[in-house]
């Protein structure tokens, strides 16, 4: 990428844990075009998860001081633990003309909405709520407390993807459908931002 493309697209994925929107984003990541946020979390890092790749994993403390200086684009609270987008890394990147890709939940992507209203939001579902217990079960990392408060909160934020630019189902063993479907969406945009500017 150099600095004579055009400003790249900021795109937020998010969906239900378990819905498997972390795969579509790494299928959609393996396109040059496009690179990830990472994400500052509180939250304690699970199996084969490597600070600075998947999250940035930092204190309480660390998280409440970025907020007060002003570095986050969003944050939000899930699940008992901060989540956020760091502002300077993504803007950055959009300039140099990357699709900034952001996987972030529904509070966060709204806030993002209203700050960055060109921001193109997508929700990944689940082909059923059967599937996504199955998805968080099979994980192996979570008490029955917490699934259980997962698959709540899921269908909460089933009611709210009609708040989004469009919605892609996450079919079993497809993760390469869905992310074919969001990048051409994506791509359209794209042409059509541009053709704006001519």
């Amino acid at each position: 990428m150099d600095g004579s493309k055009e400003k790249g697209i900021l795109l937020v994925i998010s969906g239900p844990s378990g819905a498997g929107k972390g795969t579509v984003a790494k299928t959609l990541l393996k396109n040059k075009d496009y690179c990830f946020s990472v994400s500052s979390t509180t939250r304690k890092p699970r199996p084969g998860e490597i600070d600075g790749v998947d999250y940035d994993f930092i204190s309480w403390d660390e998280f409440e001081s970025r907020i007060e200086s002003g570095e986050m684009l969003e944050y939000a609270q899930y699940v008992g633990n901060l989540y956020g987008t760091p502002k300077k890394f993504v803007n950055e990147r959009l300039n140099r003309g990357f699709n900034v890709l952001l996987d972030i939940e529904t509070v966060g992507a709204f806030n993002v909405k209203k700050l960055m209203p060109e921001a193109l939001l997508v929700f990944v579902c689940p082909p059923s709520m059967e599937a996504l217990e199955k998805r968080l079960r099979g994980r192996g990392t979570e008490t029955e407390e917490v699934i259980q408060h997962r698959l709540k909160r899921a269908a909460d934020e089933m009611l709210l993807k009609d708040r989004y630019d469009f919605v892609v189902i996450n079919r079993e063993g497809s993760p390469e459908e869905a992310a074919l479907e969001i990048a051409a969406r994506v791509s359209e945009e794209r042409a059509k931002r541009a053709n704006l500017l001519k």
